[in-house]
């Protein structure tokens, strides 16, 4: 109340002064204009009194100048008029006038002492005077002066009029300042704050719904935003307690951010971690004036994002974007994420011919298809091989100057494209503590064969003191590898590779997600998705739906699941006009011709498709090639009867696991391709071989026909174990396996 008062009575205090200002600028110029007017009007009449005068007083008719002074007493305002001789002693003066003038003479004469027409104003007999004089030469050359009185006693009234109705507006509008102001207050602020404060009672108390605070509008927009992130850090700690302490009754415990978080800095003794990817886990991009940050698609970014934001420390990668160095310091670094900055973001800037040559050439044109063995032949240039290179020892030299003031500094590398960073590292700082991540697949002896550089590259892998994989199967694959290219020493019993005095433990890692991303996204939502909304914002219709999420690659097994979904309409018509299957495709590597080339087959599929069973309002494949937020993708979700995930060759595929985290309400079933990573946990998906059409076409129905109790068991089994072993379990067992490694690497180099 002391506020809103304070505000009233400042405005009042603004609007008083600026009305009295106003006023008496107003008052200032009508009064000058007045007075101007009565003066002109005095000029005049003396003009026009002056040629009769002159005549009569010349031929002395007294009587006539009498009778002209009386006439001019009938004038507005005009008092009348009287002529003085040079000594200042009146000669004539209008009848009504005459006596005023016998009581004021003095005023009179003071008035004409100095000789000057000069026009003033005095007070005669409560009036207020306004004496023009005008000195008039007769014929004999004799000078009189003849001498107006106007009543100007009006104009003080006319001010006055202006002075009362300007208090009487300014009364107004103080009464409605006031009221406006109390009810602005009360509507934009007072209730707000009241509903923000209930809000925040609630959540405190935990009775609060949804993360959305009440408060609406550009005023509160910033704190509306921040509180929605309060909240659901909040929510999320509790929900975190709650499944910690019921954990903690069945002697088990759940890895949260939180509790990676601490034990990271036990681990490491609160030294940083610094991660070294191709991909950033933030890009910025313009969009018109403006830049917008966005979150890149990928496994590699959903996975490392929370452990990022859990650990903190340094993620050096390549800066693609096209505005990523427009918001960068002077040394490439930004803070990230940009709504709650939690780890340094170090961006390394490459040239066209650099991300040419060592991306889209050496890496994915040749390490990626040697790898996944999807029937597509690996392309191997001796000058793609120098850029990949140049961009590892580029890497190096950046790493090195951000562990520089560090001891003993642990390094997390990511994939493929840095093969020979773990190397280039250990050569300069052996104190450094260096695990490299396999995303991909590791394929046997004889296919890795094919690389020219082979031996290069396990070197530069063996250079790193921890290497893990997604199954103990590609374990077996590197060590194999290793053993048939170069000469060393394999321990099977430890899974080691020893040269030159350097250990390296091999170790299956099988990567996840944060259980719980899709879970807040999932509320997030405006409102739960319905399969009807979705698919009228796309103008369909359909009883049933299946999903695909995949990153647009001749891997994932896309055509094979659009054969799968045509072979399935074919066998089991009824589906026809109920059935839609709906693929979320981002675009990739569109600088290679292999990945042009897939795209076309695909649209064309998808095209031959929809035309062999073309219906209204309906459509069998529905084709969104475009990057979707993570919001966008947990919709589609939420609404699929099945996902199908029918990956060629694959790591892992964390689409399985993120579509198994989303589905908290334990239904929807999951397809799964037996040569995906993620096989090997989730069990209770469907198993499928994608080159196997039939049975993909006959998974998909029994998908559909599942009874609800399997499916629920199923999920609520895929979702237990998930849960358990998330990205923070996965990230904690790296560190604890790097961090105990220089005891063990002593021991065996000392014996």
């Amino acid at each position: 109340m002391r506020i809103t008062l304070r505000l009233i009575v400042s405005l009042i205090v603004v609007v008083v002064f600026v009305a009295i200002v106003s006023a008496w600028f107003n008052v200032r110029q009508e009064k000058i204009k007045l007075y101007e007017e009565v003066t002109s009007r005095s000029a005049l009449l003396a003009d026009s009194f002056q040629e009769s005068v002159r005549n009569n007083l010349t031929a002395k008719n007294y009587s006539g100048v009498q009778r002209l002074a009386d006439k001019f007493q009938s004038q507005k305002q005009l008092e009348g008029v009287a002529i003085y001789d040079p000594a200042g002693t009146r000669i004539i003066s209008s009848s009504a006038l005459t006596p005023l003038l016998a009581v004021h003479k003095e005023t009179v004469e003071a008035s004409l002492k100095d000789g000057q027409d000069k026009a003033g104003t005095y007070a005669m007999a409560n009036k207020k005077m306004f004496l023009y004089p005008l000195s008039v030469t007769l014929d004999g050359g004799e000078i009189v002066r003849i001498v107006l009185f106007t009543n100007v006693s009006y104009i003080d009234y006319d001010l006055f009029k202006i002075w009362k109705r300007t208090l009487l507006r300014l009364l107004a509008q103080m009464i409605l300042i006031s009221i406006v102001t109390l009810v602005v207050v009360r509507w934009t602020f007072v209730d707000p704050i009241t509903q923000m404060a209930e809000w925040m009672k609630n959540l405190r108390i935990g009775d609060a719904h949804g993360h959305a605070p009440p408060i609406k509008g550009d005023i509160f927009a910033p704190l509306a935003k921040e509180a929605t992130t309060l909240a659901t850090n909040l929510q999320a700690a509790r929900r975190s307690a709650q499944n910690e302490a019921r954990l903690r009754q069945e002697g088990e415990s759940l890895w949260t951010p939180e509790r990676l978080k601490e034990h990271i800095k036990i681990k490491m003794e609160g030294r940083p971690l610094f991660v070294v990817s191709n991909r950033e886990p933030y890009m910025h991009i313009k969009e018109g004036k403006d830049i917008r940050t966005i979150v890149p698609a990928g496994g590699l970014v959903t996975a490392l994002d929370p452990i990022m934001r859990a650990a903190g420390g340094t993620w050096v990668a390549h800066g693609s974007g096209e505005a990523d160095f427009e918001v960068t310091d002077a040394k490439n670094r930004i803070q990230v994420p940009p709504d709650e900055p939690a780890y340094s973001l170090r961006r390394v800037p490459l040239s066209k011919e650099q991300e040419d040559g060592y991306y889209y050439g050496f890496s994915n044109e040749g390490i990626w298809p040697l790898c996944h063995i999807a029937h597509v032949r690996p392309i191997f240039r001796k000058e793609d091989w120098q850029y990949y290179y140049d961009v590892n020892k580029k890497f190096a030299e950046t790493v090195l100057e951000e562990i520089a003031d560090v001891k003993e500094p642990c390094v997390l590398i990511q994939d493929y494209h840095f093969t020979l960073l773990p190397g280039m590292i250990k050569a300069v700082r052996p104190d450094t503590r260096v695990a490299v991540f396999w995303h991909i697949p590791w394929p046997n002896p004889e296919t890795f064969g094919i690389c020219p550089w082979q031996k290069e590259l396990v070197m530069g892998l063996l250079g790193a003191d921890l290497i893990g994989f997604q199954t103990q199967f590609y374990c077996n694959n590197f060590l194999d590898t290793v053993d048939r290219t170069i000469e060393s020493r394999i321990d099977w019993e430890h899974f080691s590779a020893q040269k030159e005095g350097h250990v390296t433990m091999v170790k299956p890692f099988p990567i996840s997600v944060d259980f719980q991303r899709p879970d807040k996204e999932a509320k997030a939502l405006a409102e739960k998705p319905e399969l009807k909304s979705v698919l009228k914002e796309m103008g369909l219709k359909a009883e049933y739906v299946g999903v695909g999420v995949d990153r647009i690659d001749y891997t994932k097994g896309m055509l094979e699941r659009v054969k799968a979904v045509e072979r399935f309409l074919e066998k089991y018509p009824e589906y026809v006009n109920k059935f839609t299957f709906i693929q979320l495709g981002a675009p990739s590597r569109t600088h290679i011709p292999q990945y042009h080339r897939f795209l076309a087959e695909l649209h064309a599929e998808v095209d031959r498709v929809n035309w062999k069973f073309k219906a209204k309002d309906w459509k069998a494949i529905v084709f969104l090639e475009k990057h979707h937020d993570h919001k966008e993708i947990t919709k589609f979700y939420k609404i699929a009867d099945t996902c199908l995930v029918t990956s060629l060759h694959d790591g892992m595929n964390l689409v399985a696991k993120e579509f198994v985290a989303a589905r908290d309400d334990n239904s929807g079933v999951l397809i799964l391709s037996r040569f995906a990573g993620a096989s090997r946990e989730l069990k209770d998906a469907l198993i499928v071989n994608p080159y196997d059409i039939e049975q993909m076409a006959d998974a998909i129905y029994y998908s559909l026909t599942m009874p609800k109790v399997e499916i629920e068991e199923r999920m609520t089994r895929m979702r237990h174990d998930l849960h358990e072993n998330n990205i923070y379990k996965w990230a904690a067992n790296l560190t604890d396996e790097l961090m105990k490694l220089r005891m063990d690497d002593f021991k065996l180099t000392s014996v």
